[in-house]
């Protein structure tokens, strides 16, 4: 089944109307604003994984990493690096883990594209996933179908 255009609208506002994130930007729902212009929203995580947990988004709704034009990816970017630094200017924090979670599959909770900034505090317990090692052959399988 095909939609035309005036469905994918209509699908499109629908998902809109249901975003949590959408109705945080139109101000439906109260938040921390940490930053805001006219195309990227930041503020504190509600359920933060550190004190100072971010949360980076564009205001446009794109459901995941692969939807976004670049012009407003390019916006949501620099802004990320933005709160890094106003992490590290203003809380003192020595570091910090920038993610995002792309699809249900990688636990993204909330349909919207955004972008934690975590800070990163020493003994904060937080650790790193653990690396595997590709079995022989497995590589070189990858790389053939990543290039062909």
């Amino acid at each position: 089944m095909r939609l035309d255009g005036n469905r994918i609208r209509s699908r499109r506002i629908k998902l809109i109307n249901m975003c949590i994130f959408c109705k945080i930007i139109n101000q439906e729902i109260p938040c921390y604003r940490v930053y805001e212009d006219d195309k990227v929203l930041a503020f504190l995580d509600i359920e933060p994984v550190n004190p100072g947990h971010i949360l980076v988004l564009p205001k446009i709704h794109y459901q995941n990493f692969e939807d976004i034009n670049e012009t407003d990816l390019s916006a949501l970017i620099l802004t990320v690096k933005k709160i890094g630094k106003l992490l590290k200017d203003k809380l003192g924090v020595d570091g910090y883990n920038v993610h995002e979670n792309n699809n249900p599959i990688a636990g993204q909770e909330i349909p919207h594209l955004h972008f934690h900034i975590i800070p990163r505090y020493a003994g904060d317990g937080l650790g790193h996933w653990p690396g595997k090692s590709y079995q022989p052959g497995e590589a070189e399988e990858i790389i053939k179908k990543l290039k062909n």
